[in-house]
């Protein structure tokens, strides 16, 4: 299953076999790795080598350790990039408003995407979300709307890395800026907010891409604008 490696800094080509085994498909999500012990013998190399890879695998997020039972492929992979962006973004020194501005190039193209491939039954969700921001009286409840409107329409899109980035990025915004979507939502733009959302509804019923990113655009530019002046 494994080849032999005799070479120096052996832990960084256990990550690369494990990793080319799931390109070729022999390891998959969920899948349990061999026992160091067994890995051991496969590689001809030390414990603390298989240890160090299996650390290091661990931490990018790519196989988790369940006590008592071993290493697995991991079969979740949401929050996965959440840690090492907010690193790259604090030791970057990067500007609050280039989270906005990732969040603003993703979401557009998303919704046109969206638009292609959205169900009726998404249509449906959708349509009860926005009537729930509108007469929701509680700014907690409307965030969770909010937050589930953006996160449907990733989800319609049918691909997975934009739908986990989206999650990332708005992980980011909400730990770098305290109550983001409730200190927006919560002011005089709230009818502005419904009327976007209504207006990126109807693009995506009608299944017009375009109507459907440029409307996803100018609720971008509406959100971006006050959470920028809010970061100030």
């Amino acid at each position: 299953m494994f080849t032999p490696i005799r070479n120096t800094k052996v832990y960084e080509q256990v990550i690369e076999q494990i990793k080319g085994m799931i390109t070729n498909g022999v390891l998959k999500k969920g899948d349990r790795l061999p026992s160091e012990r067994e890995l051991v013998e496969q590689l001809g190399i030390s414990r603390a080598s298989i240890r160090e890879a299996l650390r290091s695998l661990e931490i990018i997020g790519l196989i988790e350790s369940k006590q008592g039972e071993g290493n697995f492929i991991r079969e979740n992979f949401d929050n996965t990039l959440f840690e090492p962006l907010s690193i790259m973004f604090m030791l970057n020194d990067c500007k609050v408003e280039e989270i906005f501005e990732l969040r603003k190039v993703i979401e557009i193209e998303t919704a046109a995407l969206a638009a292609k491939k959205i169900t009726d039954e998404e249509i449906n969700g959708l349509q009860i979300l926005t009537n729930n921001m509108k007469i929701s009286e509680d700014e907690d409840e409307r965030v969770k709307y909010d937050a589930k409107f953006h996160y449907t329409i990733a989800k319609a899109s049918r691909n997975f890395l934009i739908l986990s980035i989206l999650n990332t990025v708005a992980s980011l915004i909400d730990s770098f800026i305290k109550d983001a979507r409730k200190n927006i939502i919560n002011n005089q733009l709230k009818d502005n907010i419904d009327n976007d959302h209504e207006e990126i509804l109807n693009a995506l019923r009608e299944h017009n891409s375009d109507k459907a990113s440029e409307s996803m655009r100018k609720h971008m530019n509406l959100i971006n604008k006050n959470l920028i002046k809010l970061n100030r």
